[in-house]
């Protein structure tokens, strides 16, 4: 039905009321979404990021690691190599037929293997520049390939080992505060932050390492103790070449007899990792069931034939293939004897133990003696926070030898550090026994008590033995605070950890601050003669917030500072 004429258009249907309905006159623009102020760090993500990030980065003798704070694990690792010493312009490694001639290499010198390690302890030959640069081209090799990072300054924590020395690490700063320029540089040891990764605040840190193995005794975020052998990743390939080098062919070794190394370091290194394992432990008469018990009886499928069970002086052989010699060949060496390079180089069971000297224990012994040195309390909680790192404990059944072994010397010896023949017949002695016996029956004053024996005092018994102890008001509140969750302790037990790179990204994303924090004006001004040691550093005046933007900047910022374990000469 259509309108009257002249009556005026209902509101609802009239087009122009629908597009611009009343007092919309002061938008001439259209409808917008009004304007909400923005925090100004979150402006610009790329500034945020840049002043929050830390870099962690975490130094070993053959690789280094990078990543995040905060990074649950690193985000690259650059190994160093040969091929890292190249000139500007130096091609020929893309090149088809190019091979790396380490031959030549050994015959101008260079050890075998040595261009495949950032550094040396022993450092009166080590060309320190030469670290330096390894350093940078490293760095700057994970920060562009891994961490997708720029040249903006940024500060850095590093995780190194604590028996590092200080040319190494002097040689270190100053190639990386002169070419990546951090404001800061926090040092934090390896053993302490692999405790962290853990989760446990004391620990024996058992690192396998490249150069030798070192056993830590943490306690309470504190190293208390370290002993260290030479046995490491780099015998363990030495007795892997000399265990090939023994079945290589003799009528073509003729040219090679004069050298000391037959085969490449590289591919040594690669059969290493991948098929070299440690045969477990072998068990004496001791360990076998009493006359009494039972014996084990084992279990066999019905339907298995008698004549389908192995010979037992039938063993497995496995075909290596081997490339660097003067002509390819391919070795056929049964299993067991690839167990030989790890049994030489870590334990010697052959020899005697009083055979060895101090600098060169078997790892079963030098976990021991690191134990039996500690105090009764620090032993009680290290030897049940057993952690086996470093690159040799990923060979096959190493770290349960290791843990076996160590328990039989417990087992044997117990705590008792001195030992031999005559501590022995003193001992079995049959009249110290009796000895003994008697006078833990008597009192010390020779006369013997009768127990609960007590006295009568103003017509009341008095028992000092079964009486209460009074109530103390502070003991109860001390105690209520306390974790009351018994703590394992007295046996030995072996735990993981998450590794030291991980438990340096957790202390750096709380915010811990550091003893060793090294600014860079300092450094470049005074270097390693401006540091003080750590006695002398005033830990009150070091005190700071926690809050974000204030990561370890009290002790650098101070006129004290220090290197802290690594300044400890």
């Amino acid at each position: 039905m259509s309108a009257p004429a002249g009556s005026a258009p209902l509101p609802h249907r009239s087009v122009a009321n629908i597009r611009s309905p009343p007092g919309a006159g002061h938008h001439p623009s259209g409808p917008s979404t009004p304007l909400r102020p923005i925090p100004s760090n979150f402006g610009s993500p790329s500034s945020l990021r840049a002043d929050e990030e830390i870099i962690i980065v975490e130094f070993g003798t053959r690789k280094l690691q990078v990543g995040f704070s905060g990074d649950p694990a690193p985000r690259g690792c650059v190994w160093f190599g040969p091929d890292q010493q190249r000139r500007v312009g130096d091609f020929r490694e893309w090149q088809t037929d190019y091979r790396y001639d380490w031959r030549r290499a050994a015959r101008h010198g260079d050890s075998w293997g040595r261009d495949h390690e950032l550094w040396q302890y022993d450092v009166r030959g080590v060309d320190l520049g030469l670290v330096g640069d390894k350093i940078e081209r490293a760095l700057s090799e994970a920060f562009t390939k891994y961490l997708l990072i720029d040249s903006r300054p940024r500060r850095m924590v590093w995780v190194l080992p604590s028996s590092l020395p200080i040319p190494l690490l002097s040689a270190a700063l100053d190639s990386v505060f002169s070419r990546f320029q951090p404001p800061t540089v926090s040092l934090l040891s390896s053993p302490i932050a692999l405790a962290v990764g853990a989760g446990v605040r004391s620990a024996l840190v058992v690192d396998l390492g490249w150069s030798e193995t070192i056993v830590t005794s943490v306690y309470e975020y504190r190293e208390v103790a370290a002993k260290r052998s030479i046995r490491g990743g780099r015998m363990l390939v030495e007795q892997t070449h000399k265990l090939l080098a023994k079945h290589l062919p003799e009528d073509q070794g003729g040219s090679e007899s004069k050298q000391e190394y037959v085969l490449s370091f590289e591919e040594c290194s690669d059969i290493t990792t991948r098929m070299v394992w440690c045969r477990p432990r072998q068990h004496s008469d001791d360990d076998q069931p009493a006359s009494g018990s039972l014996p084990t009886v084992q279990e066999h499928d019905d339907a298995e034939q008698p004549g389908d069970s192995p010979t037992p002086g039938r063993t497995s052989t496995v075909t290596i293939p081997l490339k660097s010699w003067l002509s390819p060949t391919s070795l056929e060496l049964p299993f067991n004897a690839l167990s030989e390079p790890c049994e030489d180089a870590f334990f010697d069971s052959h020899y005697s133990h009083t055979s060895f000297d101090d600098h060169e224990l078997p790892l079963p012994l030098l976990v021991y003696r690191s134990l039996l040195q500690l105090p009764v309390d620090v032993r009680a909680l290290c030897m049940s926070r057993i952690i086996f790192t470093g690159g040799c404990s990923n060979v096959l059944g190493l770290r349960g030898r290791i843990f076996d072994e160590v328990s039989e010397l417990v087992r044997e010896r117990g705590w008792d550090p001195v030992q031999g023949k005559g501590v022995e017949q003193l001992r079995a002695n049959p009249k110290l026994k009796r000895r003994g016996v008697r006078q833990t029956g008597e009192s010390p004053m020779g006369v013997s008590s009768p127990p609960g024996d007590g006295e009568e005092q103003d017509g009341v018994w008095h028992d000092a033995a079964n009486t209460a102890p009074e109530a103390d008001p502070i003991e109860e509140q001390l105690q209520r605070g306390m974790d009351r969750r018994p703590r394992v302790q007295g046996e030995l037990r072996a735990i993981e950890s998450l590794g030291a790179w991980s438990g340096a990204s957790l202390v750096t994303h709380l915010k811990a601050p550091a003893v060793a924090a090294i600014d860079r004006e300092v450094w470049l001004q005074h270097g390693a003669a401006g540091a003080v040691r750590a006695s002398d550093v005033d830990y009150k005046a070091q005190r700071q917030s926690l809050g974000a933007g204030g990561l370890m900047r009290g002790s650098a910022a101070g006129s004290a500072w220090t290197l802290g374990v690594w300044g400890a000469v």
